[in-house]
């Protein structure tokens, strides 16, 4: 929708300007949706030595009727110099594209982001900050997560499209331009980020956004970047024993949270007797579930795989990794010490699947998602308001072996997964897609991207996707190229 600087400028004196020291809550508190009433302060920050300065609307509730005030909340930031009637790199207060980014990680809750250092990427300004350096609209929010009882599933993703359409409802009042909303999230955040995009609209979760008092709008968005993405949680076991089925040595991930972080640390193990039944149970049926998505690479082929778990898919997600190999030996890497790479005259000529995966390691043992004991994080997801942990794979809870337990149904399992909406007239997906995994990532198995990848682009969307050299499960560690990118999509229609 388009506004006039003339009318921002008057909501700044009538609302804004007079409260620099306004406290850190805004006014809506009582779930007031319109954003004309909020108060700002301004602030400002160094970035690559130049001061950015802009206005902070922070602690804005974004539902009428929140089931956590604490998490359900958005901070709202705007380059000062739209309120002038300046531009930045060619954008304007009518124009700049909303960067949404969210700070969610192993589906836990999460408050609502701040421009700032990132302590991830050695003090670096986070990408809110660059953001705002570049003349976008960031709008982060908050959402709740599964330790809570009101946080199971879908709650999160319930969350964020509730901001997002706090977005589109304020358009008119706020500057930005609410049809070019760009998310972006790592992790079980980066899940959530594709998620939002391809379930835009999809009358799935009306119930759930109307039980919030979610504003009368859309929730699609403009595009999409997803950092390691933990997505397709109800095949993700099968495909993480596709590749690490064999190495039986682990260093699994133990996720916790203190004083609202996320703490991450590697306990060391060999799966048991009882672990590797499992993985061969599990790997073998994989092939059937990637054959039954009938996918095709980028030159039509169909993507398939044998019995044995071998075949064209196979083989694409090993020329993923053969592509970031290649780059590193053209920007003059030695990579002599991988074994699993066969190079000559400077060229990558195969890539030994199974040897990656042994040299990779193993994360998680057997089911990485759907612990039968119940002990992974995700069962806990998938839980419900009265039963914390819950199975939401047939598999899992055939070889339960946890005193009493249940499985999700089946409806919540499905909103949860972003590749039962791709493709589907149930919701509007962007065109617009990127999609890192670093090829040091053992959280899930590489297929879980390369499909969602294949998919999107067999249903016509624009896909950049690659796997950044030995970079590990992380996100944002690449913000000159992800803004390089937001610039070149925000131009296209």
């Amino acid at each position: 929708m388009k506004k006039t600087t003339p009318a921002l400028i008057a909501a700044s004196l009538a609302f804004g300007l007079a409260a620099c020291s306004s406290p850190k809550t805004g006014t809506a508190q009582n779930g007031d949706l319109d954003f004309a009433k909020q108060t700002s302060t301004k602030q400002s920050a160094e970035v690559n030595g130049q001061t950015v300065r802009y206005r902070a609307f922070e602690g804005i509730v974004y539902v009428k009727n929140p089931a956590d005030a604490k998490y359900e909340t958005i901070n709202i930031y705007v380059p000062e110099a739209y309120y002038a009637g300046g531009s930045i790199e060619g954008y304007t207060a009518d124009t700049a594209p909303i960067f949404f980014p969210n700070q969610i990680g192993g589906y836990m809750p999460a408050e609502a982001g701040k421009p700032g250092l990132d302590k991830r990427n050695n003090n670096q300004p986070n990408a809110m900050l660059v953001a705002l350096s570049k003349g976008y609209v960031v709008a982060s929010a908050g959402a709740r997560g599964r330790t809570a009882a009101n946080g199971k599933a879908p709650a999160a993703i319930v969350d964020l499209k509730a901001a997002v359409r706090y977005l589109k409802a304020n358009d008119r009042a706020m500057p930005g331009d609410a049809g070019k909303i760009i998310s972006n999230g790592t992790s079980a955040g980066g899940a959530l980020s594709a998620l939002l995009g391809a379930t835009g609209n999809s009358k799935d979760y009306e119930g759930h956004l109307k039980a919030l008092g979610a504003a009368d709008a859309p929730d699609d968005i403009f595009a999409v970047s997803a950092y390691c993405p933990i997505t397709d949680l109800d095949h993700a076991d099968m495909a993480y024993e596709w590749q690490f089925n064999g190495v039986n040595d682990y260093k699994k991930m133990n996720v916790t949270m203190l004083d609202y972080n996320v703490k991450r640390e590697l306990v060391p193990g060999t799966l048991t007797a009882a672990e590797i039944k499992l993985s061969n149970q599990l790997k073998p049926l994989y092939p059937a579930y990637i054959n039954s998505l009938k996918l095709k690479d980028a030159q039509g082929r169909l993507l398939t795989l044998d019995k044995n778990g071998n075949g064209s898919f196979k083989n694409h997600v090993a020329g993923l990794l053969a592509a970031s190999a290649q780059k590193q030996l053209d920007a003059g890497k030695n990579l002599n010490d991988r074994n699993w790479l066969t190079i000559k005259n400077g060229k990558v000529t195969a890539v030994d699947f199974d040897k990656y995966a042994k040299a990779a390691g193993r994360q998680k043992t057997p089911p990485a998602f759907d612990a039968v004991d119940l002990s992974a994080g995700e069962n806990q997801l998938f839980g419900t308001a009265t039963v914390d942990k819950q199975h939401f794979t047939d598999f899992s809870m055939q070889h339960n072996t946890a005193e009493g337990a249940t499985l999700a149904d089946a409806q919540t399992v499905k909103i949860m997964n972003p590749l039962n909406y791709i493709g589907s007239s149930e919701a509007k997906a962007p065109k617009h897609w990127r999609i890192r995994v670093g090829t040091n990532d053992r959280d899930t198995s590489l297929a879980v991207s390369a499909v969602l990848a294949a998919k999107l682009q067999n249903h016509g969307h624009s896909v950049d996707y690659f796997l950044p050299w030995d970079v590990p499960h992380s996100g944002d560690y690449d913000l000159d190229e992800l803004f390089a990118w937001m610039k070149q999509v925000a131009a296209a229609k």
